[in-house]
């Protein structure tokens, strides 16, 4: 991705991931490319064409959905793209939180910098200046069925740039018409094709899942580490990681998280030091194959949203080039639908082994000598009981959450949009298997640097060492009872924040 003056320049084609990241939170301003500008125009420029025409084009001289057998004069061209607007912003629930909304902005904006909407090009400046001076139109999360993409919620969006709906500056919420203007903007007039090109597309969808994906690899990368400290605490065999193993499997992931356990446990005096057992139990001995289906399932997840990114995902399509506008379905959810699915089951199952594995740290019968609940007078103190009822209780709510919401469709608009995604609410709800699974992976940090202090003095793994010296920097030992809440919630904000994962010599690397 190029950069102009410091700030990002759109071009339809070169948007990562990591970049929506910056936007999201406010780090890196947005320009559009010298190509994408002429790529918008010449589409533009068609589009006027055919409006001035009159000849019957879906989205331009006709009614939407089942209304498309409806033909409409040149001269109510820009009351029925503004009409648009106003009728489809019909979402419902609480708002998108500010970076959200940043990131459904970004992705709409690089989708029309490809140059095949038909957008009037100050529509997309307009949009850009939105994200430069961080006005956040106020976007509900619940109304889209993934297919025509996610029109109401994008038309909420497109209000702020008639002038009408809500935006938040500078921590007020404020009329459109105001927001703008406390930055000396002005709201656009649309027409041609412009309100359609702003609401028919998958970017709300899009937008929580490449924040759901990366909240997961950094989930997935403090799982290991997780695994690997207690593997630890629980004085496991580390025959079972050998790379032979794993090569025999021939599944990539299972084979780089065993890699990575053997070099965080390099150095190691607490594995293989158990003399009363000659193999592990399952939440041991198979982390590398659990793990590394959940790594492989979110390299998969990754592929897709990264082609979605750089995608035209409007209709009908704009192709100046061939001088012809198409009717297609590019707006479907689906591979997204199906991939985020999929991403809420990979990380509901990190869920699911880190909390046995806690429950073998906790359980007298199972830790292989630590005292119950990890404290040192019992009885009086309860130590961390509850915390781990409190993981069984999120991942009890994560094998509801995982239920597919792609395996469902209902039909809409007089049956003519009968089969949809439900690819926003794919995606909502796999951002909150990871944010319980955060949590989750926080108590089995907790337990296991707790087990680690019961345990005496000896030398810990290369890498488990920096990720216990990590939670003690900010979490005492519980050496009496305390509200373990805050605890969790600190641990829990060093995964999302990145911190777990920098504290290896690098990204992967425990």
């Amino acid at each position: 991705m190029n950069k102009e003056n410091d700030r990002l320049s759109l071009t339809g084609s070169e948007l990562r991931p990591e970049d929506v990241r910056e936007v999201a939170f406010g780090r890196q301003a947005v320009t559009i490319s010298p190509q994408a500008l002429a790529a918008m125009e010449a589409s533009h420029q068609l589009v006027a064409s055919i409006v001035s025409s009159g000849k019957p084009t879906y989205g331009i001289s006709t009614g939407f959905g089942d209304l498309s057998r409806l033909t409409i004069s040149e001269d109510m061209n820009a009351q029925l793209q503004l009409n648009l607007i106003r009728s489809h912003a019909s979402g419902v629930g609480p708002a998108f939180s500010s970076e959200v909304v940043r990131a459904i902005m970004l992705l709409r904006l690089n989708a029309l910098c490809v140059g095949y909407s038909g957008v009037n090009p100050k529509v997309a400046w307009l949009l850009a200046d939105l994200i430069n001076h961080d006005i956040i139109p106020r976007i509900p999360q619940q109304g889209s069925l993934g297919a025509s993409g996610d029109l109401a919620n994008l038309a909420h969006m497109s209000l702020v740039l008639v002038g009408e709906g809500e935006a938040l500056v500078d921590g007020q919420w404020l009329e459109g018409g105001q927001a703008l203007a406390r930055w000396g903007l002005s709201p656009v007039s649309l027409a041609g094709k412009d309100g359609l090109a702003l609401i028919n597309g998958t970017s709300v969808m899009l937008g929580l899942g490449v924040l759901g994906l990366l909240e997961a690899e950094l989930c997935m990368d403090a799982a290991n580490k997780a695994a690997a400290l207690t593997f630890e605490a629980l004085r496991g065999f580390r025959d079972a990681y050998d790379p032979g193993v794993h090569l025999l499997r021939r599944q990539e992931g299972q084979i780089q998280v065993a890699a990575l356990l053997l070099e965080a446990l390099e150095g190691s005096e607490w594995a293989d030091s158990r003399q009363e057992d000659v193999q592990d139990a399952y939440t041991l001995r198979c982390v590398p194959q659990v793990h590394g289906a959940s790594m492989d399932a979110l390299a998969y997840v990754r592929q897709i949203i990264s082609r979605e990114i750089n995608a035209v995902t409007d209709n009908p399509l704009v192709f100046a080039d061939r001088g012809l506008v198409i009717s297609g379905g590019n707006f479907h959810g689906q591979p997204l639908a199906l991939a985020l699915d999929f991403l809420a089951i990979a990380v509901a199952e990190l869920a699911n082994i880190s909390e046995r594995r806690t429950e073998r740290m906790v359980n007298p019968q199972l830790s292989n000598g630590l005292p119950a609940f990890l404290c040192q007078n019992g009885g009086v103190q309860s130590g961390f009981m509850i915390p781990q009822y409190v993981a069984a209780s999120l991942v009890s709510e994560n094998k509801v959450l995982a239920h597919p919401a792609s395996v469902d469709s209902i039909p809409s608009s007089a049956n003519k949009e009968d089969h949809v995604s439900m690819g926003a609410f794919a995606a909502r709800k796999a951002r909150e298997v990871v944010a319980n699974t955060e949590r989750v992976i926080a108590i089995e940090l907790l337990c296991a640097a707790q087990a680690l202090d019961l345990m005496g003095k000896r030398q810990l793994g290369r890498g488990t060492s920096k990720v216990y010296s990590l939670i003690r920097q900010h979490i005492p030992p519980m050496t009496e009872d305390r509200p373990p809440s805050r605890d969790i919630e600190e641990i829990a904000g060093l995964i999302r924040s990145g911190a777990i994962m920098a504290c290896s010599d690098q990204a992967g690397v425990l």
